[in-house]
């Protein structure tokens, strides 16, 4: 079982890197804010699942044990292949996925591309008991009410991006912004979509 790899950069797409380890390129599929922050001759460390198939060998990778540990979970969901919980993963924060399955809320699941309802339906049910509780985040940019942030991240959300690149640009964007553009919705909004571009068909507001 190949379970770590760390190595330069040789190429990265979308949704894959492939790491030179020891002269060996190891093709590996990440979420696309792993494939986005790889750079061609960095160093990158990437904890790993690897799936073995009659006709494949393929390899999943993650930036934390934590994200490996819940995809592997997630494959223990009748119906949850390696894609669909690399896709579950690539749009929803460990802490995101592990609120829905405690209140055993479907919705966010359904949104996943390649999860239909019943199988959105299952992973809530079947992942009762086997997350760790969501933690509280450690610091929420200061000075920025809570429905502000949640109400333009769902916003970012609704345009397309996936929940977890819309929480983190979000984020980010609030950190810069001043007094009164963080306790605006519109203009954290504005803010947000700036700094994240055209992509998804991003909207003017």
């Amino acid at each position: 079982m190949i379970s770590f790899l760390r190595g330069d950069v040789l190429h990265a797409g979308l949704d894959s890197v492939v790491l030179d380890v020891g002269g060996v390129g190891f093709s590996v599929a990440v979420v696309p804010v792993v494939a986005r922050g790889a750079r061609v001759g960095e160093e990158l460390a990437l904890h790993t699942h690897l799936i073995v198939r009659e006709d494949a060998l393929s390899l999943f990778g993650f930036a934390t044990r934590a994200e490996l540990d819940v995809f592997g979970t997630l494959l223990g969901v009748s119906g949850v292949g390696p894609k669909s919980a690399l896709g579950v993963l690539g749009a929803m924060s460990i802490d995101r996925i592990a609120e829905a399955v405690q209140a055993e809320d479907d919705r966010p699941f359904r949104k996943v591309t390649g999860i239909g309802p019943k199988t959105a339906k299952l992973i809530a049910v079947q992942l009762q008991g086997k997350l760790s509780p969501p933690t509280t985040p450690a610091t929420a940019p200061a000075g920025v009410p809570d429905d502000v942030l949640g109400r333009v991240t769902q916003a970012v959300a609704g345009l397309g991006w996936p929940e977890r690149v819309a929480g983190e640009a979000v984020a980010a964007a609030a950190e810069g912004a001043s007094e009164s553009d963080r306790a605006s919705v519109q203009a954290l909004l504005r803010l947000t979509l700036a700094a994240l571009g055209p992509a998804n068909g991003g909207a003017r507001v």
